[in-house]
Formats: C-alpha cells, sequence, structure tokens
C-alpha cells in the first residue's frame, strides 16, 4: 500500500482529534513462543493502519498543527548486528525517508522526550486499557509533568480512547483496502476450491488444511488471518474446532473455514461438503436450508438497511425449515421469538471484515442497529450443529454440521461478493467434486 494511503488516514485522524490534544499508539510487542523461540511477528492492526510501519517496540505520536511536524515515531535505532542476524530494519533515517514520519526518535529515549510532548495539551487519546505498559508509562509522563506545574507547565486534563475514532475510520473501506480484500479474498476461494478437488476418504484433516495454506504460500500470502477450521463429520458441530487430526470418511461431510491475509487484510470464507462427493438426502435437506438463510440474508445487504435484518432474515428461514423437516414443533413465530432455534444455530449472522478478521467497528449507535453503508465489508454465515447427542431429534440428523460463508462488500446500490468464485450450491459442488 502507497505512503499516501497511510498519510491521508493520519491526517482524517488529526483532524478528529483536533488541535491542543495529543494522540499515541504503540506497535505490537513480539511474543516469546518458547525458550529463544518467538511468534511470527504481526502488527497492531491499529497501528499499522496508520503508519505502516511493521516493526516491534515502537510508539506513534500525532500533534495536530505541531510546527516541527505532526507525526512522530519513535523505533528502534538502527543496528548492523541486529540487521545481519535478524535482518533489515528502518531505524531513525528510514522512519522519515520511508514510513513518512516528520520526526522520528529512539525508542528508548521516549521517556525523556514524550513528557515534554505532552506538556499543555488538554486531552491524550490513546488505546486505554489495551496496552498496560503504555497506560503505566502515561501515567509516569504526566506525574513527571505536574511535579513542574509551578513553572506554569500544564499536564494533560483529560483522557480518551483513540479507539472509537479509528475504529469508525477503519470501517469504512477505501479502493486501496478493497484491492488488497479482494485478492484475500480470489487466493481464498481458489484455495477452498482445491480443497474440495484433493479431498477424498482416507486422507486426514489436517492435510487438507495443509493443501489450503500451501495454496496461500504459493500466491505470495505467508499469513493465515486465523486458525484454520477443517472439521469432519461431528467435529463440524464445534463451531471453533480447530484441532483438525481426524481421518476423513466416506458418508460425512467437511466443513473448512479458512481464510487468507494479504497485507494484513483478512479473507474469511467457509463451505461444507460431502467427503464422498456426493450429498446423502437428510444432508442435501439441511444444506439446502442454509444456503436458502445465507442467500435471505445476502438479498438483504445493500445501504440503509439495518445490519440486524440480515440475521432476522436467515432465522425466519432457517426456523421455517426446521419446523418443516420436524427438528422443531410449534409456531414459527413463537419459535423465533422464544429463541428455539438457538439450539440448532447459535450464532449471529456474520461480523465486520477487515485487517482483523473480527473487524472493529460498532454494530449498534445510540443502542440501535446501525444502516449498512457504502464501503462496509461484513460476513454472512449461518449455520446449523446437530450435535451427536442432540436425543430431541430423529438419529438421522445428528452429528450434522454445515455453515457457508460469503465476504460481502456494501456497495452504493447493492453489495458485492467479494468470494462467490467458490461453488456453493449442491448441483455445483457435486459436479466440481465428481470432475476429480
Amino acid at each position: 500500500m502507497k505512503q499516501s494511503e497511510f498519510k491521508k488516514r493520519r491526517t482524517q485522524l488529526m483532524q478528529k482529534i483536533g488541535k491542543g490534544n495529543i494522540a499515541l499508539i504503540g506497535s505490537a510487542s513480539v511474543r516469546t513462543r518458547n525458550r529463544d523461540v518467538d511468534y511470527p511477528f504481526r502488527q497492531d492492526s491499529d497501528f499499522y493502519y496508520l503508519t505502516g510501519f511493521n516493526e516491534p517496540d515502537a510508539l506513534a505520536v500525532f500533534i495536530p498543527e505541531r510546527e516541527q511536524g505532526e507525526y512522530i515515531l519513535f523505533c528502534r535505532e538502527f543496528d548492523e548486528k541486529k540487521a545481519l542476524w535478524e535482518g533489515a530494519h528502518a531505524g531513525l533515517e528510514g522512519a522519515t525517508k520511508h514510513f513518512a514520519a516528520d520526526d522520528s526518535f529512539p525508542i528508548d529515549d521516549v521517556d525523556e522526550i514524550l513528557s515534554g510532548m505532552l506538556e499543555n495539551k488538554t486531552k491524550v487519546f490513546y488505546p486505554m486499557g489495551r496496552d498496560s505498559d503504555l497506560d503505566l508509562s502515561l501515567q509516569e509522563w504526566i506525574r513527571h509533568i505536574r511535579d513542574k506545574s509551578r513553572s506554569g507547565v500544564q499536564a494533560p486534563a483529560e483522557m480518551a480512547s483513540i479507539e472509537p475514532i479509528l475504529h469508525e475510520m477503519r470501517l469504512f473501506k477505501s479502493a486501496a483496502e478493497l484491492e488488497l480484500m479482494r485478492q484475500a479474498a480470489t487466493i481464498t476461494a481458489d484455495a477452498h476450491v482445491k480443497a474440495m478437488k484433493l479431498c477424498k476418504a482416507g486422507r486426514f484433516e489436517y492435510q487438507i488444511e495443509a493443501d489450503i495454506i500451501h495454496h496461500f504460500m504459493s500466491e505470495g500470502l505467508r499469513a493465515v488471518a486465523y486458525p484454520s477450521i477443517v472439521a469432519s463429520g461431528k467435529n463440524a458441530c464445534t463451531l471453533h474446532y480447530t484441532d483438525n487430526h481426524d481421518k476423513l470418511k466416506n458418508g460425512d461431510l467437511l466443513l473448512i473455514d479458512a481464510g487468507a491475509e494479504c497485507d494484513h487484510y483478512a479473507a474469511d470464507i467457509t463451505r461444507t461438503f460431502p467427503i464422498s462427493g456426493k450429498f446423502s438426502e437428510e444432508q442435501a435437506q439441511l444444506y439446502q436450508l442454509v444456503l436458502d438463510a445465507q442467500l435471505a440474508a445476502i438479498a438483504q445487504i445493500k445501504p440503509n438497511v439495518p445490519w440486524n435484518a440480515a440475521h432476522d432474515a436467515s432465522v425466519e428461514v432457517m426456523t421455517k425449515g426446521l419446523v418443516k423437516l420436524g427438528l422443531l414443533k410449534g409456531s414459527v413465530k413463537r419459535l423465533i421469538k422464544s429463541e428455539k432455534y438457538k439450539q440448532f444455530y447459535m450464532h449471529r449472522i456474520g461480523h465486520w471484515l477487515g485487517m482483523d478478521v473480527h473487524d472493529v467497528g460498532d454494530y449498534k449507535v445510540n443502542q440501535e442497529w446501525r444502516d449498512l453503508k457504502a464501503g462496509m465489508v461484513l460476513t454472512i454465515e449461518p449455520g446449523l450443529y446437530i450435535p451427536e447427542n442432540c436425543k430431541s431429534v430423529d438419529k438421522k440428523w445428528r452429528g450434522i454440521g454445515i455453515r457457508i460463508e460469503d465476504d460481502v462488500l456494501v456497495t452504493k446500490d447493492g453489495h458485492e461478493i467479494l468470494t462467490s468464485s467458490v461453488p456453493k450450491t449442491i448441483a455445483e459442488i457435486e459436479a466440481l467434486m465428481v470432475a476429480n
């Protein structure tokens, strides 16, 4: 992504926080996996959104209308030995030259320098309660300023969370962001198609997972957006199953929920299909019900429609279908009101999607479901889950878990399904699998 995109975001942020105030946000830290081995580093999404700076041990500072420059980056100084062992890093010069910081300082000097930047500011915006080190440091910097109050220096009188401002910005995707999300979606979609083609009884769930990740990496995307779910048979009734260790068996369905990450932007797709290549009658009936619910929900995705309309549409279709199949009994209206459907469909229709797979942004505004607007991206993912121990239904339905998920962009006059290239009708899936 071009630096101009990050600069535009910083400008928008500083307009919102206003002159006389200051905003701080820290990078992610390196996390130890075991002994002297670290987990792969993944930058904090909010920090990256504003800076494009992909290193740990950094702090971004934003001071609207500061004469010496509004955007200051504290980061690691360049270290030749570290570069030899761990690879290139920006250093102070790189922070200004390559990442457009107006000024840069060593992160080791932050205590000495930052308290001066906080002097006489009215309000401090920062991710309150999310970064304990920053919380403690900020308290110390402000205490230091208060110790100098007799010299006429004032400490900030108010602390405010930066997240409501920043997360509302992140909710609306720019053309540059959508380009990355489409790339992540396309590669993820192709991986799901590949998994369908390579699926057969006798293989293991983790081998299918490997096929998917292999495709991500072969296409240049080295990070998954979240741990992949590859759940066969009854395992699909566990919503966040990630053990992925069982052998695939004919007669079972395979539920795959997997997505790639492209330059910090996520895709999120779920498909469920028969390992044998052919749905049984019961599997087909439940699958078609979930698909009908998803299509009804997607039809609600357009500007000025409340977020919850898609969920309500899916619940109505699902409840009617469950009554028709005999899994629920009673009036559809009463079953919905009493939420009896939740024993089989217990989650909501979807979530925001962006830099985080469960992305930021409020779902309600002033206690009311917010209206969808162009530029928002969300998932639509109804599901049915009937555990083996569910004694209230006929045995033929038990042990079946089905979810169908697509990524949907709200456009000016409707919606765009970013993940539409993955087959999801019964006929399409069976045709693809029989052909292989």
